[in-house]
């Protein structure tokens, strides 16, 4: 199941979507998508809605260097274990929205991720148990103002600023996410190119590590980490994150009115 959120011509509802292309359907949940989503009985061609960011999270929980390469580029070691940090929610945007650039901040870097999605509350899960907490799995963009992450020696402002952490376009509960070809393009450029079978910490490890640490939420968002490739983005750019099974996720650069 596609699960979305859209804003439609009755207002901002939690959505199935079914069927592809022109033919594709958005059709109303009831209430929230988690457990076994009932509907409503309103639907809309999705061409006639805007999709908004799948989820509403409590929180978004990030990995930081679960590629090898990626931690050799950033002159880093691989570390033993998951490196966690936290993105406030606020930071969250769809599919379409702009990602807008602080005016403080000289260079502010594209990062294509998996993101998944939590379903259920839950703390101190097994990785072998991980898999009964997920709802399912979209696409995410950690943007992060490089210069600043290096000034301040830890990522909170880096991470943080309003529009930092695009979602999208949907979140998909039927999906292995074990191999997965993970791309980010901008303006249609390969920038990042990798699979997510090159984690060093899979899904079942980081699901255990953060669990152990703090409860998860229904719809809070765990960044799985971004491959080598980072790059920055310039006013006026579109950057886009592709992940196998789930589709595209698109956003416009601009600068702060």
């Amino acid at each position: 199941m596609r699960l979305g959120r859209v804003a439609s011509p009755d207002g901002v509802a939690f959505v199935s979507i079914e069927g592809d292309g022109s033919d594709a359907i958005a059709k109303e949940i009831a209430e929230h998508p988690f457990g076994s989503p009932t509907f409503t009985g309103r639907s809309w061609p999705l061409a006639d809605v805007r999709l908004l960011a799948p989820i509403l999270a409590s929180k978004v929980i990030a990995i930081g260097k679960n590629y090898a390469a990626h931690a050799k580029e950033m002159g880093g070691e691989a570390p033993v274990d998951p490196v966690i940090f936290l993105k406030p929610n606020t930071s969250i945007v769809g599919p379409g929205a702009p990602i807008i650039l602080p005016p403080s901040a000289s260079q502010v870097d594209y990062e294509g991720e998996l993101a998944v999605v939590i379903g259920r509350p839950c703390k101190d899960v097994s990785a072998a148990k991980a898999a009964e907490v997920i709802l399912g799995y979209t696409c995410a963009n950690d943007v992060t103002a490089r210069d600043q992450q290096r000034h301040d020696g830890q990522w909170t402002r880096a991470k943080g600023y309003d529009t930092f952490c695009p979602l999208g376009p949907w979140i998909e509960t039927s999906l292995d996410p074990s191999d997965l070809e993970i791309t980010t393009t901008v303006d249609g450029a390969e920038k990042q190119r990798s699979r997510t079978s090159l984690f060093l910490h899979d899904i079942p490890k980081i699901i255990e590590w953060i669990s152990s640490v703090m409860t998860l939420l229904p719809g809070d968002v765990i960044l799985t980490g971004t491959p080598e490739g980072v790059g920055p983005l310039q006013a006026g750019e579109n950057v886009s994150v592709t992940i196998e099974g789930i589709g595209t996720l698109t956003n416009p650069v601009a600068t702060k009115r």
